[in-house]
């Protein structure tokens, strides 16, 4: 096949910058070996606190205590194989699929309010077998990667100042259209902290693109109000409000999650009580090896382990944000950064359920946090930026 000709899928696609870009990486040459290091290291620390906090749960839920540990290896090899898999296709070929990736995230999230799974009083699960994935996680991905490439095709009219109408329409307008679609659809499954990253992921990329930033606040606000409403007017979000406001006054009831998980962090001191060491992994802190997995590692590592890991997550924010600056098109440079705020949000977020800033909203820890189809996700977004580091100099 010839340089200059586009393969047939392609041919309705506006041009990517560099037509003359490879759709493949032949070989796995020239990827940022600093940011596949960072990237191992969060897997492995993930992989081992799982280990541990997971274990006296698994047990008394599942009379296994390695539950928890099985399947998450299990779930580390398929998300290496997705990670390998994303490795391989350029930034070009992520340019030409952007938008039937998000018509396949539209379509999974229709088929969760009509086929899904429930659990935990939400629908957001569908099942392909003894299986389950959140569509969700699938829509923070092809989000950035929508926004990445809409911003790259229109960037004239987008980021014109001159024409305030073109700016207001193909720079606010048109990408808000394309979050509130699928923003819609995870706010009917009761899904606030999948709204809420989502809402973040748009807005930051937006503001990364150069549009104007009187649109971007006029945008937040209309995201604040939804997000507002939708707390305001569902039972179980009131309520975990209420209890936000004032734990203590629940103790068994609603507060009993974040009161364990704070005494957890406080007891952890300096140097935490060991590895495998936790007291409050024993029945006391909700959900140990989910969303309050970063409790019980404070309690066994202490301020220094628990640091540890917040410097890790930065370097690697800080080494993908690199990467995109360094890239030589819009859409790359947008999909890393994309990607990295994403990660950022998500890790901001989850300190900040868990030591009670923000009302809880059950948002997992990124490599640390049990799941299956969040944790591919994740390897398979690690692939795209490991594939864009190939295409910059470092």
């Amino acid at each position: 096949m010839k340089a200059d000709r586009k393969p047939r899928f392609f041919r309705w696609l506006p041009s990517f910058p560099d037509d003359d870009a490879p759709l493949f990486h032949r070989t796995a040459r020239g990827i940022d070996p600093t940011l596949l290091i960072l990237i191992l290291l969060l897997a492995a620390a993930g992989t081992v606190t799982i280990f541990s906090a997971g274990l006296p749960y698994a047990e008394n839920r599942y009379h296994n205590g390695y539950y928890f540990i099985e399947r998450q290896i299990v779930w580390v090899v398929v998300g290496v194989g997705a990670m390998l898999l994303s490795l391989l296709p350029s930034s070009r070929f992520w340019y030409g699929i952007a938008p039937t990736l998000y018509l396949l995230t539209v379509l999974l999230l229709l088929s969760v309010l009509a086929l899904g799974v429930a659990g935990n009083g939400a629908q957001r699960w569908i099942a392909v077998g003894p299986l389950t994935f959140q569509p969700s996680e699938f829509a923070k991905t092809t989000l950035v990667l929508i926004l990445s490439r809409y911003y790259a095709a229109n960037a004239e009219r987008a980021l014109d100042r001159k024409n305030r109408r073109n700016a207001f329409l193909f720079g606010t307008l048109f990408p808000f259209l394309l979050i509130g679609a699928i923003s819609v659809l995870v706010m009917l499954q009761k899904h606030l902290s999948g709204l809420i990253i989502l809402g973040c992921i748009g807005l930051l990329v937006m503001l990364f693109s150069g549009t104007t930033l009187r649109y971007i606040g006029a945008f937040g606000g209309v995201c604040g109000v939804g997000v507002t409403l939708f707390a305001c007017l569902t039972d179980y979000t009131k309520r975990r409000i209420t209890i936000w406001l004032d734990p203590a006054r629940y103790p068994l009831d609603g507060g009993w999650q974040t009161l364990q998980g704070l005494m957890a962090i406080g007891s952890g001191g300096f140097f935490g009580r060991g590895f495998g060491q936790s007291v409050l992994k024993y029945s006391y802190v909700s959900e140990p090896a989910n969303d309050m997995i970063y409790t019980v590692l404070c309690e066994e590592t202490g301020f220094i382990g628990a640091a540890g890991v917040v410097l890790l997550f930065s370097l690697f924010v800080l080494r993908a944000v690199r990467v995109g600056l360094r890239c030589r098109d819009p859409f790359s440079r947008l999909v890393c950064l994309g990607i990295s705020a994403k990660i950022a949000v998500q890790v901001l977020l989850n300190l900040a359920v868990v030591t009670n800033t923000i009302p809880n909203t059950g948002i997992s820890l990124p490599f640390f946090s049990y799941g299956g189809s969040s944790l591919v996700m994740l390897f398979f977004e690690m692939g795209i930026l490991l594939s864009i580091s190939r295409e910059v100099p470092i």
